[in-house]
């Protein structure tokens, strides 16, 4: 379980090292390159910095070299904007949650499913007061039919 400081200071290094490589970084090998989420270890010794980097796996490979090349730099960046006593180490990590998404979202859109598709299916007699009405509705008609003589 996180404690409240770590869970701060993750959240801290993930805006400094976010804002460092989208503005500041000038490697063209990290291009594409998403700050997700930041894993730091209870001593803050170490933090684990999950990316997503859009492109193929050899500009994914390219972008993860730069990152680690540019490692040391990141970190006296969050030394210099945070107050701790040591500075994390960072490990760089791709988190390939946000491509495997994007790769469901294609096949689904080649099969012929589509956003509308789904909004449609969730707009259908998915509403409960809907469903219980049409099976109110449903008993009152077999209670109104009089029995033929």
């Amino acid at each position: 379980m996180k404690s409240r400081r770590t869970a701060k200071v993750a959240e801290a290094i993930r805006q400094v090292v976010s804002s460092a490589i989208l503005i500041e970084l000038r490697d063209p090998r990290v291009k594409n390159v998403t700050v997700l989420n930041v894993d730091v270890a209870g001593d803050l010794r170490t933090a684990k910095v999950y990316v997503s980097i859009l492109g193929d796996e050899k500009t994914e490979l390219l972008s993860l070299k730069g990152l680690n090349a540019a490692r040391g730099w990141l970190q006296s960046r969050i030394a210099d904007q945070l107050q701790l006593r040591l500075t994390p180490v960072l490990t760089f990590l791709v988190d390939g949650g946000v491509k495997k998404s994007i790769e469901v979202s294609r096949r689904l859109h080649e099969l012929g499913f589509s956003d509308e598709d789904e909004a449609s299916s969730f707009e259908s007699t998915d509403d409960p007061e809907e469903l219980d009405d049409e099976a109110h509705s449903s008993q009152t008609d077999e209670n109104d039919q009089t029995p033929e003589i």
